[in-house]
């Protein structure tokens, strides 16, 4: 196919889109009217299943499965950062430095963690009942672990997140949100209905799978962010290669005069 030809059909094609968007849009609800036909119905439904928050009935509920595959994408960007920066076996990993943080700056940080930490685990708890849920209270969760880092140390931080634990809770959370579809299935059910029974409307038990589903979502979501985060600054590596091209012994004494030890060096500093 020659380059004339695939620019003729990207144009069709994108004409093509440009006529289906436009016919969609034609079809909307008047912008600031009161009428919307899925807006009623989602209601509707959020009330019926005794979910006091409409926005996590419809994500937890009404379309669990598509919030499944926004699940599953954080996740898999997560692995993706795994793999992509492990250290290997060419890389000498170097502790970062302490540095001081300034008195002001560390008071406010250890007081604000655990209020940070209470507020997070309070928006994932109340999902279904009042505005947040699992994807919010997660990002506040590892937020609010991560004020330790700026409080004291890297080191500091290390201690409280240890990485292999956040990525099995991650995994965990994955897991829990499939199971809960797959509990469905077993009941006779379609995969992720809400089949639990309701309970008594705005209060923690009510909404039926949708606060397990909520949890599960909090739990991928916080841990998921740590790990990222966790990759990402524990890039203070020092990278030896074993193939340089440098005459040196191999004892490069620093000294200036040029003998080297043939390894090129590079550190990223967290």
């Amino acid at each position: 196919m020659s380059s004339r030809l695939r620019l003729w059909v990207l144009a069709v094609g994108g004409l093509g889109v440009a006529v289906l968007f436009v016919l969609a849009c034609s079809d909307l609800p008047a912008f600031g009217g009161l009428w919307h036909p899925y807006g009623d119905r989602a209601v509707h439904a959020a009330l019926a299943r005794h979910t006091a928050n409409t926005v996590s009935s419809v994500n937890f509920d009404q379309r669990a499965f598509d919030t499944l595959g926004e699940e599953s994408i954080l996740f898999g960007s997560v692995v993706g950062t795994v793999v992509l920066l492990r250290q290997t076996r060419d890389e000498d990993r170097q502790p970062p430095e302490p540095a001081t943080v300034a008195p002001p700056v560390r008071r406010y940080a250890l007081i604000a963690l655990p209020v940070t930490l209470l507020i997070g685990l309070y928006v994932i708890a109340h999902g279904q009942l009042s505005p947040g849920g699992g994807f919010q209270g997660g990002v506040v969760v590892a937020t609010s672990l991560h004020l330790l880092y700026i409080a004291v140390d890297y080191r500091a931080l290390e201690r409280i997140r240890p990485v292999g634990l956040y990525e099995v809770a991650d995994a965990a959370g994955e897991a829990a949100y499939l199971l809960v579809g797959v509990a469905a299935l077993v009941t006779g059910a379609a995969f992720l209905t809400n089949f639990l029974p309701y309970g008594t409307f705005n209060t923690l038990s009510s909404g039926g799978t949708v606060p397990l589903l909520n949890a599960a979502i909090g739990v991928e979501v916080a841990c998921g962010v740590v790990v990222l985060l966790a990759r990402f600054l524990d890039q203070a590596v020092e990278i030896e290669s074993g193939d340089g091209d440098g005459s040196g012994d191999g004892s490069g004494d620093g000294d200036g005069n040029g003998n080297g030890d043939g390894n090129d060096e590079a550190e990223a500093g967290t």
